[in-house]
């Protein structure tokens, strides 16, 4: 006999179902009452909220700092048990902001990329600008994937100094593999902030772009005093001076998302990097130019 959650994983699995599901709803709305609940401070609510997430993922709460939550939201945003992400020391290399499911990776091709295979979109509409994308002309991108039960906080990729963060205002469908094969230009039309990280190492920049989707439209920065709510005030630019060793925390999604990791022309993807594979904060992503 099937059980609840093998039938809602079943439905999940179905590709029409799943896009109707998921992006034939109002996205703003569904996105800005998950977002209040996940806040709610009462046992009950928390209890029913988790047990209703648990049925779409396998939650694992083994490395979580603790295991009692006072919401959804507390939970969503939790901390790590000390040394739960090593960071690899090599100084040739960066590392993986997050832990995420590995999507679509490789060379820039101008300042053309890709969603997936087929589905192309232009640097200068992630960006928003065109003297953005020409810093990253004929590099090397990376999506990363969160998946709602991953762990949601996101970390420095290498030494550097974050020297801006521009977010840009948009919609919120869903990121997964599903929307991404039948939505062109999907990162481009959602809600997302670019953080930019100048290296120590090269002195040249990284750009990380959170990518917003549905139940999703806020970041929270370490370095900065605000919370960037993605459905307000975007596109829009602040100036950061804040220096940050390979492995710091940046921030953190309120629920699952995507970071699409963009690096100058030189830069190459590590030998191991697969798409499909999942990997975790720390873990080598992509490799500095010789010097």
């Amino acid at each position: 006999m099937m059980t609840l959650r093998s039938t809602l994983l079943g439905i999940a699995r179905h590709e029409d179902l799943n896009f109707l599901l998921t992006n034939r709803i109002p996205r703003r709305y569904a996105t800005r009452f998950v977002g209040w609940l996940a806040q709610i401070r009462q046992p009950l609510v928390r209890d029913v909220s988790m047990w209703a997430w648990r049925l779409f993922s396998d939650l694992d709460l083994s490395d979580a700092r603790k295991t009692r939550f006072d919401s959804l939201h507390d939970c969503f945003i939790r901390e790590l048990k000390p040394g739960a992400r090593p960071v690899d020391p090599d100084a040739g290399v960066m590392v993986s902001p997050c832990d995420a499911i590995v999507g679509a990776f490789g060379p820039i091709e101008g300042t053309r990329l890709f969603q997936v295979k087929g589905f192309p979109y232009r640097l200068e509409d992630l960006l928003g600008s065109a003297e953005a994308a020409e810093r990253y002309r004929d590099g090397v991108f990376v999506t990363l994937r969160l998946t709602a039960s991953m762990y949601h906080r996101f970390h420095a990729p290498h030494d550097g100094r974050v020297e801006a963060v521009t977010y840009l205002s948009g919609d919120t469908w869903n990121v997964n593999p599903i929307a991404l094969k039948r939505i062109e230009n999907l990162f481009c039309r959602n809600e997302r902030a670019a953080i930019r990280l100048r290296l120590d190492a090269t002195g040249e920049a990284v750009t990380l772009v959170a990518v917003a989707a549905i139940l999703v439209a806020s970041v929270r920065l370490r370095f900065l005093d605000i919370g960037l709510d993605l459905r307000r005030d975007g596109p829009r630019t602040i100036p950061c001076d804040a220096r940050l060793a390979k492995g710091d925390e940046m921030g953190w999604f309120q629920h699952g998302s995507t970071i699409v990791m963009l690096a100058p022309a030189g830069t190459t993807p590590c030998a191991d990097l697969a798409e499909g594979r999942t990997i975790q904060v720390g873990q080598r992503l992509l490799a500095l130019p010789r010097r």
